[in-house]
């Protein structure tokens, strides 16, 4: 799967999105997935995702993925449904913050609260897949400590 940018003469961008058989997309909360090839070019605002950046629920088994699935919902979900997801994952976040005794952590997940509360869901949702790695490591060194 490849996204290109087009740039249109006004200055305005476009975007020119590759998808392969069996590929999905979310776009504004509908999830799509693709028969056949296609390319799509998406020339008005709206809110997607694709390919890696979609996490299933089953997926969100660590703190930092289930905060991951929430501001996903709350990124590509209609407008409505927002402030209510919005909540559930600065609920997440706090959470985690209060648990965590990580400084480095708690500071992602400060800023990347402020990137959702500033509507800036992509970039919060970046900054929160950084911390997947750290919530692998300790769940697989509590796992070695429990055996």
């Amino acid at each position: 799967m490849s996204a290109e940018k087009v740039r249109r003469g006004s200055g305005q961008g476009r975007l020119v999105i590759e998808l392969r058989a069996g590929d999905k997309l979310l776009v504004n909360g509908a999830s799509l997935q693709f028969k056949t090839r296609t390319t799509m070019l998406v020339s008005n605002h709206v809110r997607f995702l694709f390919g890696r950046q979609i996490m299933e629920a089953e997926d969100a088994t660590t703190p930092a993925r289930r905060i991951y699935l929430a501001m996903q919902g709350a990124y590509v979900c209609e407008e409505q449904e927002r402030a209510a997801l919005v909540q559930a994952a600065r609920a997440l976040t706090e959470a985690y913050i209060a648990a965590t005794t990580t400084e480095a952590v708690r500071q992602v997940l400060r800023l990347a609260l402020a990137e959702m509360e500033a509507g800036e869901f992509w970039n919060a949702m970046r900054r929160v897949r950084t911390l997947f790695a750290h919530d692998d490591a300790l769940l697989q060194h509590s796992e070695e400590e429990g055996a």
